[in-house]
């Protein structure tokens, strides 16, 4: 018998997700990938933040009761989820501070003071630390955990809706992982109602924290060496693991060199500017065969890149 974490959300709560997201998250089309007749991919570069967070984190921010959201809300992000939070918030009236790292892009700081938000910027490893000691939970605030929420992954879920009446028949979904909200939340509601499909984690060569930590059945630290920032994290969050475990169909991994083409290419030959890790799913479908992937789709889930980074990746090739 399969025994589902309280934290996976159901389809009833996916369901109720969309309705908050109407009229605030965008209905992202699918599109053909250049070259490919059996890969689409989702472009989530297309919502008001930047990047597909503004889906759960808003959802989350919305599902507060009215007078516990009055005393604001935190969350602890390298940029893309304190961008969202600083949306839903200012949506609210409320206030929103988002501990990030010093190292976090600039353009991701500025927007999320452009929304509205506070950075509260630390070193990367105490910017990060209280989501691995759970230390979190003493934020006098409301806190946004940007993976670990059962409202924060079903707004994510409302992807696999969007792509199933898009494309009922599709095979694999391939989606980024940082932490494991946006892959474990389309997987709850893509398997929920198509259970034949898969969904593949991906994760840069140079950032492995979820593939070793489900390899050693906890939290592990490891190296982080990616140019995808949106999802540099050393560990696997602790309450994810049971969710991935039971969620994921498999993790894959792509190497720099493959980001930094599939930016190319999202910007040339579609004229969509994605972030590494935005990069990454996209990166994966084409590394793998057709016949083993199926009919795919592919989360571009970001797009908050630095324009010098950018610019020097379309003419160079390289950051």
């Amino acid at each position: 018998m399969v025994v589902t974490h309280a934290l996976r959300p159901s389809l009833a709560d996916v369901i109720e997700a969309r309705e908050r997201l109407a009229g605030i998250a965008v209905r992202t089309p699918l599109l053909q990938l250049h070259g490919s007749t059996s890969i689409w991919i989702k472009p989530e570069v297309l919502q008001p933040v930047g990047s597909f967070k503004l889906r759960g984190i808003y959802n989350a921010v919305a599902a507060l009761e009215p007078a516990e959201r009055e005393r604001g809300v935190c969350t602890v992000s390298s940029g893309n989820t304190a961008q969202a939070l600083s949306w839903a918030a200012q949506r609210f009236g409320i206030s929103a501070r988002a501990i990030m790292p010093r190292t976090a892009p600039e353009t991701k700081i500025a927007a999320t003071r452009a929304f509205g938000g506070e950075p509260d910027l630390r070193d990367p490893e105490s910017a990060f630390n209280s989501l691995y000691d759970g230390s979190y939970h003493d934020e006098p605030e409301n806190f946004i955990h940007p993976v670990a929420n059962r409202q924060v992954m079903a707004g994510h879920g409302v992807i696999a809706l969007e792509i199933l009446e898009d494309l009922p028949e599709v095979d694999t979904v391939f989606v980024p992982v940082g932490g494991g909200g946006l892959s474990c939340g389309i997987a709850a509601a893509l398997k929920a109602k198509r259970p034949q499909a898969r969904v593949i984690g991906v994760q840069p060569a140079g950032c492995t924290p979820v593939i070793a930590g489900l390899e050693a059945g906890k939290p592990v630290i490891v190296p982080v060496d990616t140019f995808c920032d949106g999802v540099a994290v050393s560990f696997m969050f602790p309450e994810m693991e049971p969710v991935l475990r039971e969620l994921l169909d498999g993790i894959v991994t792509v190497e720099e060199e493959d980001v930094y083409a599939t930016i190319q290419q999202l910007a040339l030959k579609h004229k969509l500017v994605a972030e590494g890790a935005g990069a990454l799913a996209v990166a994966a479908a084409l590394q793998m065969s057709e016949p083993e992937r199926g009919l795919s789709v592919a989360i571009v889930s970001g797009g908050s890149i630095d324009p010098d980074k950018l610019a020097s990746i379309l003419t160079t090739g390289r950051p």
